[in-house]
């Protein structure tokens, strides 16, 4: 197996503290930095439906300084944008996301406005076809941040956010890494409170999304380190999180199978994904219909994206049947990448996870739309790529369909 040599590894200097009752350690990490006034971001489901904000409203004490419970799926621009009134008015020195993606990107987000004190339209990146994506630079102080996860996220640790714009381009992305979090916590009671449809939805983004990368050429040691260890915990973990849904020590591994993702994610070169136009056919089928989450979406595509992207990376997909011991002595690779396909379909089809579109209750009729859709949408954090038909995708989801 060939590694890349020259590469950049970035391992963040985020604190994490995983155990049943980590959420301990809250108090301790805002009082690190000196801060006196913590401000909560959460959704209203998490806020009325669970008790975990009052949970972290009790450990934070005289911390606390105000809450906005309205983060949902997406970011939506007005949402975030109520956010950042919230915490005009509660003047916070720290910021403490409470839940799963919705709540940490919207946080994130509300960080960067609140800091820059510009609107999306000044500062989200423009994408212009045949060119260099145009970054918009922040360079002003942000408000730290920690993370109280409720469901695996490989949003967790990032320097930027994407928010939900009514108007094309609907998704529109702040870049800043000086909002990374200062500290992410693993508590078992937080992550819970997630239902476990929610919580087998966020695992499938990370364990789609490692197989995805696993399947990348240039791979470097400390990536394929990372991203090896969280593969082999999906595996074992997510059938048992169907049998075991409210064992803590289940989501705990696969909430960590979402940070070691997201490190892998943070090197420059060789980090492998799905192929841009199915990642972007993946958005649309979720800004479609409500009931798909993007592990839904990612798992269906899975099968179709590996047997398309086959002849580029046939050895990685050779790589995941070693590792997933599917290989046998004198296979041919592409026997090998085929047998790596199908277990893979195979243990999604045995937790009850959707491997076909229509499976999900998208109709045939529908997919020349969805295909046009994910056409006109710019990506985040893609790369280039070559210009393709609408006819391309629409093969694309009939394959999967």
């Amino acid at each position: 197996m060939d590694l890349v040599t020259s590469y950049q590894y970035l391992a963040p200097s985020t604190r994490i503290y995983g155990g049943v009752n980590a959420l301990q350690q809250l108090p301790r990490e805002a009082k690190r930095i000196g801060a006196k006034r913590a401000f909560v971001i959460s959704s209203h489901t998490v806020a009325r439906n669970t008790d975990l904000v009052a949970r972290v409203l009790e450990v934070l004490g005289d911390l606390y300084c105000g809450t906005y419970d309205g983060a949902t799926r997406e970011s939506p621009i007005p949402v975030v944008m109520a956010g950042v009134e919230a915490v005009k008015a509660a003047q916070p020195d720290v910021i403490v996301a409470v839940g799963g993606g919705s709540a940490v990107v919207t946080a994130r987000a509300v960080t960067i406005l609140v800091g820059e004190g510009k609107s999306v339209e000044e500062m989200y990146t423009k994408h212009i076809p045949g060119q260099a994506a145009v970054v918009y630079r922040a360079n002003r102080f942000k408000i730290p941040n920690i993370l109280v996860l409720t469901t695996p996220t490989t949003a967790a640790d990032r320097g930027g956010a994407a928010v939900w714009d009514e108007q094309p381009p609907h998704r529109k992305e702040l870049y800043d890494p000086k909002t990374r979090p200062l500290c992410t916590i693993l508590d078992g009671k937080a992550l819970l409170t997630a239902p476990l449809s929610l919580y087998l939805d966020t695992s499938l983004t990370t364990f789609t999304g490692t197989v995805h990368a696993l399947q990348s050429p240039a791979l470097n040691p400390f990536q394929l380190a990372d991203l090896r260890q969280a593969f082999e915990l999906a595996m074992a973990y997510l059938p048992q999180l169907v049998t075991r849904p409210d064992d803590p020590h289940v989501r705990l591994q696969l909430c960590a199978t979402a940070l070691l993702v997201n490190r892998a994610s943070q090197s420059t070169y060789g980090w492998g994904g799905p192929h841009p136009h199915a990642a972007a056919l993946g958005r649309q089928l979720r800004y479609r219909y409500e009931h798909i989450g993007q592990g839904a979406a990612a798992a269906v595509m899975l099968a179709t994206e590996m047997r398309r992207g086959r002849k580029a990376a046939l050895e990685g997909q050779a790589r995941l049947a070693e590792i997933m011991c599917v290989s046998r002595d004198g296979m041919l690779p592409e026997d090998a990448a085929e047998a790596a396909t199908q277990a893979l379909e195979g243990l999604l089809r045995s937790i009850g996870v959707a491997t076909r579109l229509r499976d999900l209750g998208v109709q045939e009729a529908v997919l020349e739309a969805i295909a046009a859709a994910g056409l006109a949408e710019p990506g985040f954090g893609e790369q280039p790529h070559d210009p393709v038909q609408v006819e391309e995708l629409v093969s694309i989801l009939r394959q999967a369909w």
